[in-house]
């Protein structure tokens, strides 16, 4: 019998909603200090195997069956058998942004579901190694992977953590390697522009933006974050001035490192600035949309821009998150160089991943691991309009806010089938 047909009746005679119920019940509502709890659980376990029972003696695949059933709904058990039918392989890595992905502000109180947290440890217990890769800076990262996962897991050699966007590869347990600055690879030039900004961001910023933005304590990339509720109207007129001033900061720098160079440029204060406003907007349409909201778009075009600061600009990222943050960054050192290197000190070898995330800086994982037949993405409802479009366009793996384990299920069930051959 074909596997559509025997996942349709697994489906369709079994109640595995129940089922569901009674599993999702066990994995995130263990036993505790309490006699009647105890019995509660241990009742609610003895039933999950009674039904799974019955499933695993119905098909000759019982055990993946049963688990299957367990876990998935019937929706994304088909989606599991369409993914398995189109790329005939597990997935055997997952690589996860966390805000506005795994948490949501607006969906989970912004911490990680527990439903999403005891699934990542379903993977790892299956020997799936686990790379978080995100903007935040590595303490933070640290501090709720730790408390979410634990620290045996974070600290087992199987996760690596790619921060700031892909400036440093954090992989415990690899010696010389647990820790990897990639930003130190990079030519003084571009290292000398980040340290001018960062030194002034604060001290020469305006008094209202100085009050209401404060900088993320990033090792190398230089992002202003709001004072107010992430995503809220004053967050957002913050951000738009922030984004303006850090483009304009930027600017400076890099007329003052060029300038540097052999003494032999000479760019002006004002045409530095207005170029460098050009040029950002020309790359981003938000970028653009904010500079002629505050007043600051160029009346040029980007082809205008010198080639000496166009080939240094070409180099440096801006990066625009609607009233969440502004920030610099390199283009040399993004999420895709980070995830290469943490899977590299992995050991994975042939990957093909799981790309889960909402913004710019993953669709740049997701297109990578789809140019190289490396994986496949998801992203949440709400994600940037690209990254959207590049999942929709692939393989539909579209969930709701704060829904991260609905993929992770489907993942799951893939696995699961895989197996099968």
């Amino acid at each position: 019998m074909e596997r559509y047909d025997l996942v349709y009746r697994l489906y369709d005679e079994y109640d595995t909603k129940t089922l569901r119920e009674y599993q999702e019940f066990v994995d995130i509502f263990p036993a505790v200090d309490s006699r009647v709890a105890l019995e509660h659980w241990q009742g609610a376990t003895e039933e999950l195997e009674e039904r799974k029972d019955e499933i695993r003696s119905a098909f000759a695949a019982g055990e993946t069956f049963a688990e299957v059933a367990a876990r998935a709904t019937r929706d994304q058990a088909f989606t599991a058998l369409d993914l398995e039918a189109k790329y005939g392989r597990a997935v055997n890595v997952l690589v996860l942004d966390v805000d506005e992905t795994l948490r949501s502000a607006g969906g989970t109180d912004n911490e990680i579901p527990r439903e999403t947290l005891h699934l990542l440890t379903e993977f790892y217990d299956a020997g799936v190694p686990i790379v978080i890769c995100t903007g935040q800076t590595l303490e933070n990262v640290k501090g709720f992977a730790i408390q979410g996962l634990g620290s045996e897991i974070v600290h087992s050699g199987d996760l690596s953590i790619v921060y700031e966007a892909g400036t440093g590869v954090f992989t415990p347990g690899h010696g010389a390697e647990t820790k990897q600055l990639l930003y130190e690879d990079l030519e003084e030039s571009i290292r000398t522009v980040f340290d001018d900004v960062r030194s002034r961001v604060l001290p020469e910023a305006p008094e209202e933006l100085r009050r209401g933005c404060h900088l993320q304590g990033n090792e190398f990339n230089v992002t202003m974050k709001p004072n107010y509720e992430t995503g809220s109207a004053d967050a957002r007129e913050v951000i738009d001035e922030a984004l303006v001033y850090l483009i304009d900061l930027l600017a400076d720098a890099a007329g003052t490192t060029l300038d540097g160079n052999d003494g032999s440029t000479e760019l002006a204060d004002e045409a530095v600035v207005d170029w460098t406003r050009a040029f950002y907007a020309a790359q981003d349409p938000e970028i653009r949309a904010v500079l002629e909201g505050e007043g600051a778009y160029p009346d040029l075009e980007a082809d205008a821009v010198p080639e000496e600061l166009a080939a240094l600009l070409e180099r440096i990222d801006v990066a625009y998150y609607e009233a969440d943050a502004a920030e610099i960054g390199s283009l040399e050192l993004n999420k895709v160089v980070g995830v290469e290197r943490a899977l590299d000190v992995l050991g994975v070898d042939d990957p093909f991943a799981l790309v889960m995330g909402d913004s710019k800086s993953d669709l740049r994982v997701m297109e990578w691991v789809a140019e190289t037949d490396a994986g496949i993405a998801a992203a949440p409802e709400h994600a940037s309009q690209d990254t959207l479009e590049h999942v929709l366009e692939t393989d539909e793996l579209v969930f709701d806010r704060g829904k991260s384990g609905d993929v992770l299920r489907t993942v799951y069930a893939l696995n699961r089938l895989a197996r099968l051959g």
